[in-house]
């Protein structure tokens, strides 16, 4: 079944659609993860980024492409992509955890330290990990990236955490 049947992408239909970095990029550091899948008029991202490692071009509906040896995974693309549909993910955060930034739209937001169940595309957990840095300045429009640590086997998958209702 493709997403377009289940609602969510797993990493082999992403990757049929999408550039993904190589393993010799992640070796470099943050990098962004494009999870556009779908044509329609969008453009934040590409006008974002700074270093211009996102390309979508003429007509507007094509999808985004990373130039992945551009970016420097500084996450701005991250708050201004009104699909959510980007995160920031660092395969050598340490010998044996990876970090994952991602768009969080929900309250409560997460403290910096806080310990959370990491999430795949699916809603699924997978994992515990560690709220290492929430951003939210007056630029991301009210759209926090939060930053977790996970273990780095599930680099590839997570891409939020589970929400804690109040």
């Amino acid at each position: 079944m493709s997403f377009i049947q289940t609602g969510s992408l797993d990493y082999t239909e992403l990757a049929s659609l999408q550039t993904l970095p190589t393993e010799e990029r992640f070796a470099k550091g943050p990098v962004a993860i494009l999870e556009c899948v779908q044509e329609i008029p969008c453009n934040p991202c590409e006008a974002s980024c700074q270093f211009g490692a996102i390309q979508i071009g003429e007509p507007i509906t094509n999808l985004p492409s990373l130039l992945s040896e551009r970016c420097v995974g500084c996450g701005v693309c991250v708050s201004r992509c009104p699909g959510l549909a980007i995160v920031i993910v660092n395969k050598i955060y340490s010998k044996t955890t990876a970090t994952v930034a991602f768009p969080y739209e929900y309250y409560p937001v997460p403290e910096t330290g806080d310990i959370r169940e990491a999430v795949n595309r699916k809603g699924e957990v997978l994992c515990r990990g560690r709220i290492i840095k929430v951003s939210n300045p007056a630029s991301y429009d009210h759209t926090p990236v939060v930053t977790i640590e996970i273990p780095k086997k599930f680099a590839d998958e997570v891409r939020s955490i589970k929400r804690i209702l109040v």
